[in-house]
């Protein structure tokens, strides 16, 4: 079983110390801030699974690390502990989202129990498959991923609906069949229905079903996708193209739990888990009349956006690592790696394609290569255009500086030499850069990362 990881946040070195102690003790893996700023980078390098803080701190208390671990992560417990702490405190941050609130000198019973409770609600109490097999063919070392992947964990194991958005090839039905697969549905089947590729005259048949003689054609009974999923989970990929008038007839299906087949008398009970996706923005849709108001807020019970692969630059190595390596395998070819200026090309490209342009490109850069290491000009001949570069700290804004400083230590793995270089910045600008945000190298360092 993995080891849970717990970060603690204290200005006080004593206290941090002890809490270490005690949580490791206690079989946890501890990372330890002090203050609330190195919280923030810490938790941006790598994601604990509950974090322990003090309420009273410098200029980031408590409470604004509460907020800001909100905005990003926000399935993340924190506990709070104090030595100021009121009955008004802890109800204001329980209200406010906050897991566990402790008074100091704290009981170690107490704080145990607590962060095991978080753990315990925030994975959920649902069995769910063995090691990480659900994920599928998600790869990514991206924190922002990976709190999407753990939301979607979590929403999982109720039969809420989910809407997926995200632009073309970011990997939405990838993210969809990880929902069904830890789900206690995983077990029935998954079907997948793209709304926009199917003519609008065969999608209310092929969704439905219909019976022999319905319609001209109709020469024997037909199941629709939705029974045919029945127990299992249904996929609407590019739900915003969806008909008018089916829009309707899928509406009266969800509220119903049932279908009824073109050209039959009786309806036929359902039981599917709804799971769309969309490239479009619903909300204006809605806006303009063309999509109901009252089927997105059926669908759109939990929303998840995928994120570009331009704004996760870190995953694009890893991605190209795992494609490389299928597509090698697929096509029976000794390749197997990259050169380091074929990763700087793909590093700098603008992507506007996401996984699946990156795909493509790998897939064509294996079947040219002629030997074990792809060269640059492979991958530059796959992109078909000049690279764009990845910008300059100048043109970065102050509130985008820090992110972009661990995408490129991230990609680097803590190499500040190489780090510098893709920022074009001199050695001694860049660990001034990185004082400024308290992001230290070593925290990006393979060797530093918990299993």
């Amino acid at each position: 079983m993995t080891q849970k990881t717990v970060l603690v946040v204290d200005d006080d070195p004593d206290i941090l110390k002890l809490l270490a102690m005690r949580l490791t003790a206690a079989g946890y893996a501890v990372q330890s801030a002090g203050s609330g700023e190195r919280a923030v980078a810490t938790i941006a390098v790598s994601r604990p699974d509950v974090v322990v803080t003090d309420l009273k701190m410098g200029a980031m208390d408590g409470l604004a690390l509460f907020e800001t671990i909100q905005r990003s992560a926000p399935t993340l417990p924190v506990i709070i502990l104090t030595a100021h702490g009121t009955i008004p405190d802890a109800v204001d941050a329980t209200k406010r989202g906050v897991f566990g609130f402790l008074p100091k000198p704290f009981e170690s019973r107490e704080l145990l129990a607590q962060v095991e409770q978080a753990l315990r609600l925030s994975s959920g109490s649902t069995p769910q498959p063995e090691g990480e097999d659900w994920r599928g063919g998600i790869v990514t070392v991206s924190p922002q991923m990976e709190d999407l992947l753990r939301r979607a964990k979590l929403v999982a194991q109720s039969d809420a609906s989910a809407l997926i958005v995200g632009a073309s090839g970011t990997g939405k039905e990838l993210l969809a069949r990880a929902i069904h697969n830890a789900s206690k549905r995983r077990a029935a089947p998954f079907v997948a229905v793209n709304c926009a590729a199917i003519p609008e005259a065969l999608l209310e048949s092929e969704l439905f079903g219909h019976r022999k003689g319905a319609f001209t054609g109709a020469a024997y009974d037909h199941k629709g996708l939705l029974q045919s999923a029945d127990g299992g989970s249904v996929f609407l990929d590019e739900i915003g193209d969806m008909p008018a008038a089916l829009q309707a007839k899928l509406l009266r299906a969800l509220q119903e739990r049932e279908v009824r087949p073109v050209g039959a008398a009786q309806a036929v009970a359902v039981d599917v888990r709804i799971i769309s996706a969309t490239h479009r923005n619903l909300e204006e849709r809605v806006a303009q009349g063309e999509f109901r108001e009252d089927l997105y807020y059926r669908l759109n019970v939990v929303s998840f956006a995928i994120p570009p692969l331009a704004e996760r630059r870190e995953d694009i190595v890893p991605l190209a690592t795992h494609f490389l390596a299928a597509t090698a395998a697929r096509y029976g070819k000794d390749v197997r790696a990259l050169a380091p200026e074929a990763l700087e090309l793909l590093i700098g490209a603008p992507w506007p394609g996401n996984v699946r342009q990156l795909a493509n490109v790998l897939e064509q850069a294996v079947a040219l290569a002629t030997s074990p290491i792809v060269p640059a000009a492979l991958v530059q001949a796959a992109l078909k255009s000049e690279p764009a570069g990845l910008t300059p700290l100048d043109e970065a804004k102050r509130s985008f500086e820090r992110d972009y400083l661990i995408r490129i230590l991230r990609i680097t793995k803590g190499n500040v030499t190489q780090a510098a270089r893709l920022a074009q910045r001199n050695r001694t600008e860049f660990y001034k850069l990185l004082e400024r945000h308290q992001l230290q190298p070593a925290m990006f360092k393979p060797e530093r990362r918990q299993a």
